[in-house]
């Protein structure tokens, strides 16, 4: 599972007065927005739709990875494999939008109130509206901690670290995110009945709070260190634009460049090291890099790139119809309401391929359901889904460019948490 983010901050530019050397920084005014974050948002946004739109309709994704080299297709793989960038760019910025937060004007006190706030918000969200529009139901399946739950507890833990001087800050988040690897052969079994905080924090795995089964999918090391990362980042978007972008270049090539170097190396920086031992397969399992926790290797893998588009989207002008914009200053709007729309297509489909749909109130094998109360050919082939993702795009567009302007129109407090 995967992903929302901050309202964003802003490069609207006061004039400098005659007489006074120009700063190297912008001043920001309220209403302005960084429209190449908000881009790159909305281009993962639309992209995190079509892993979600594979998870309910694919047949393969009932019964085996996309990721498994001895049965996927190349295809296959790689309509999972950009679906990763989802992640890293949704914590990352954040980040960047509670920097830019801060910088309108509001108080340290004030934005610690709203990333805790924020954070809880999305943790009852995950429980509670998440898990109705994946399993159409709060008491059926098991409890999943995904990415709403990681968002919200980085969010509550940002609240503390942004206090900390951008260096420390910057560097600590560097340290956690190269060095969390070295933790991955300690196992949550070495911590007795405690064995859930370190699922929690850092393996994924089951444990029962009662008798309810929870999947802590999305362990928040390193998470926490990402977003992190992206308050920092926001100090150099305040850079005039010739400037931040030649920072970003430079950075996003850097980590590109990093990631591989280090997976090439193949000794550290994931716990699944790349093979050729499957005929065909060997940049895919280059490529394969471990999301849950994500690695070294998997954040090096999203951020470089994410960073190098986000400079071609700054030198771009975009309307505030342009759909990447519009999903991207929406997130959490469009989150929460693809995935019931996604889940609900699939009950017209199962009418007309099975002659019944009943069996959609259980919940999917793809998401842990159990695959004997399904049809044993549910799903539809991939060239199905990609359709059915543009058609899911498309549907959404009207409905969050309507919230996107009441957004613009008013102010009322609880429009911020949606």
């Amino acid at each position: 599972m995967r992903f929302f983010i901050f309202p964003q901050g802003d490069a609207g530019v006061k004039p400098t007065p005659v007489g006074k050397r120009m700063s190297p920084k912008l001043e920001f005014s309220s209403k302005a927005r960084v429209a190449s974050v908000d881009a790159l948002r909305g281009a993962v946004m639309i992209i995190m739709a079509l892993d979600h739109t594979r998870e309910f309709f694919h047949s393969g994704a009932m019964s085996s990875s996309p990721e498994d080299l001895t049965r996927t297709t190349a295809v296959l793989f790689f309509t999972r494999w950009i679906t990763h960038f989802c992640a890293p760019v949704f914590m990352l910025t954040a980040g960047i939008g509670a920097f830019f937060w801060l910088r309108r004007g509001r108080t340290k006190n004030q934005l610690a109130h709203f990333l805790w706030t924020r954070g809880l918000w999305l943790v009852v969200l995950e429980l509670t509206v998440l898990r109705l529009a994946m399993n159409f139901s709060l008491m059926t399946g098991i409890v999943l901690l995904s990415i709403l739950w990681a968002l919200g507890w980085s969010m509550v833990a940002l609240g503390f670290l942004f206090r900390l001087p951008v260096g420390v800050l910057a560097t600590l988040s560097i340290a956690v995110i190269s060095g969390h690897n070295l933790a991955d052969k300690v196992m949550a079994s070495e911590f007795g009945s405690f064995a859930f905080v370190w699922n929690i924090l850092h393996q994924p795995g089951v444990f029962r709070v009662g008798e309810v089964p929870v999947l802590a999918a999305y362990p928040l090391v390193p998470w926490v260190a990402v977003m992190a990362l992206g308050f920092c980042l926001g100090q150099i978007l305040t850079l005039d634009p010739r400037e931040r972008r030649w920072w970003l270049v430079r950075i996003g090539l850097s980590v590109s460049a990093a990631f591989l170097l280090i997976r090439a190396i193949n000794g550290y920086g994931d716990p699944v090291p790349w093979s050729s031992r499957v005929p065909g397969m060997t940049l895919l399992s280059f490529l394969r890099c471990t999301k849950y926790p994500p690695s070294l290797d998997f954040l090096l893998m999203t951020l470089g790139p994410a960073l190098l588009l986000l400079v071609w989207f700054d030198r771009l002008t975009f309307q505030r119809t342009n759909p990447l914009i519009v999903f991207g200053r929406v997130p959490l709007f469009y989150f929460l309401v693809h995935l019931f729309v996604i889940h609900g297509l699939t009950i017209p489909f199962a009418l007309v391929q099975y002659g019944h749909a009943g069996f959609l109130l259980n919940p999917l094998p793809s998401l842990g359901g159990l695959a004997k109360l399904y049809p044993p050919d549910y799903g539809y082939p991939l060239w199905v889904v990609y359709p059915v993702w543009i058609a899911i795009v498309a549907l959404l567009y009207p409905l969050c460019l309507w919230f996107s302007r009441l957004k613009e129109r008013r102010s009322d407090w609880w429009l911020s948490y949606l």
